[in-house]
């Protein structure tokens, strides 16, 4: 469908009074422009939005219609992953386990609480009986021997 406006518009202020005009072709494709009243004007007005608006709604509906399903696919928000990526990410969760349950057992204990469980250093350090600022190193040195592991892993 082509919505391409059969007029145009347009208002100007002559000696402090607002005209409207409304520009066409006519039949012999000659352009013509004419007054109209303000009602008039804001009819035609309404009328060029509306068919803007189902104009952009048609190119939206078209689009859609046209695009192929790998399309369809590449533009969707949630891409489902592949299996090796499932297998891939979940052998990676695993060898993190790993390398989490060989931190010692204070600092892997103290990085679970923190990263885990969502306990504050200040929580830790007042069950464990230390200052927070004892927990902040330890698990900040649990966090660089986790992520040394993962920059290896690649």
């Amino acid at each position: 469908m082509n919505y391409e406006s059969t007029y145009t518009l347009r208002a100007e202020e002559i000696a402090g009074i607002t005209r409207y005009f409304a520009r066409f072709k006519d039949g012999a494709d000659v352009a013509q422009e004419v007054e109209v009243s303000q009602d008039i004007h804001a009819a035609l007005k309404q009328s060029l939005t509306k068919e803007e608006s189902l104009a952009r709604s048609d190119r939206r509906r078209i689009e859609h219609c046209e695009l192929s399903d790998a399309e369809l696919y590449d533009r969707a928000t949630y891409r489902p992953k592949s299996v090796e990526d499932v297998v891939l990410g979940q052998l990676q969760n695993e060898r993190l386990v790993e390398e989490i349950a060989q931190l010692p057992e204070t600092m892997r204990r103290r990085f679970v609480l923190y990263h885990h469980r969502g306990l504050t250093l200040k929580q830790i350090g007042e069950a464990e009986g230390c200052a927070f600022q004892v927990v902040a190193r330890s698990i900040k040195s649990a966090e660089s021997k986790v992520k040394k592991f993962l920059t290896q892993q690649g």
